[in-house]
């Protein structure tokens, strides 16, 4: 089978709808409320942030990249006085799994979802660390067993390889972590970009400032657009993004690769035709 678009571009189009249910379904809220969490935020660094362990608000603002300053220091490390950070760790993957299993229905027991899930297993666990914290932090982790569980972990891990390159990218072109969601919000046709539901709560001073210096250097016309400096550096960043999570599926053969390509297809149409949710 021929993949004419980078291999870790297509699997993440695959792969994305899994970890989406973290963010979008109701059970995993409902797993972190149960731990006495009852912000949606505060369960959403715990959860995240878990892997790590008891680290400061300066370290989980560093890994996560793209808070504004003092948004992580609101949760943490407050949220562990709650909680730890393995009881965090296995309510999100429970509530996770509980939302996979629900939304996939009779998918669950099919011999493709146990095929994707080793596969997927298989990926996930053989990339180098080096550079790579929140993916170290997850594959330090012991892998689960149960298929549903492990293709959601596999995934987790995945896509936290991939923000760890995306990072690498974003401080390659000296884009900060405001300034990236600027960029995405153009990106998939949101303007003004000061009204992205990631960044519309900031200070208007501080979205003032960032769409000034982008503007500064080019990257922005006077309306706030894209000009062609900004959109070249947005394509430079997902291309690098793209080539730094290429490194998990080199381990897979090519009959592997397509296996897991047609195994997580209904996967992810499933997960698609129900918003992850």
């Amino acid at each position: 089978m021929q993949h004419p678009e980078p291999v870790a571009r297509r699997l993440f189009d695959l792969t994305e709808p899994i970890s989406l249910v973290n963010f979008f379904s109701d059970e995993p809220n409902e797993s972190m409320a149960a731990l006495g969490f009852h912000n949606y935020w505060d369960g959403y660094f715990a959860g995240r942030s878990a892997p790590l362990g008891r680290v400061s608000a300066e370290v989980v603002h560093a890994v996560f990249y793209n808070f504004a300053d003092g948004e992580v220091a609101r949760h943490i490390p407050q949220v562990w006085d709650t909680t730890t950070p393995v009881a965090a760790h296995a309510a999100r993957e429970q509530g996770c799994v509980a939302a996979l299993r629900r939304i996939l229905g009779d998918l669950v027991e099919t011999p493709g979802l146990a095929r994707a899930a080793e596969l997927l297993a298989k990926a996930s666990t053989s990339a180098p660390t080096e550079g790579r914290v929140m993916y170290a932090a997850l594959r330090a982790l012991p892998m689960p067993e149960e298929p549903v569980a492990r293709l959601w972990h596999a995934a987790n891990m995945l896509r936290e390889h991939r923000g760890d390159g995306h990072i690498a990218a974003l401080v390659s072109e000296r884009i900060g972590g405001t300034e990236a969601h600027v960029l995405s919000a153009l990106d998939i046709g949101i303007h003004p970009a000061e009204s992205f539901g990631r960044i519309h709560h900031l200070p208007k001073a501080r979205l003032a400032a960032v769409m000034e210096g982008l503007r500064d250097r080019g990257l922005l016309d006077a309306s706030g657009r894209f000009t062609d400096a900004g959109r070249a550096t947005k394509v430079r960043i997902e291309a690098l993004t793209d080539a730094l999570a290429e490194a998990p599926y080199d381990a897979l053969e090519p009959f592997e690769l397509d296996d897991l390509i047609a195994s997580l297809e209904p996967i992810s149409r499933t997960l698609r035709a129900a918003g992850s949710k």
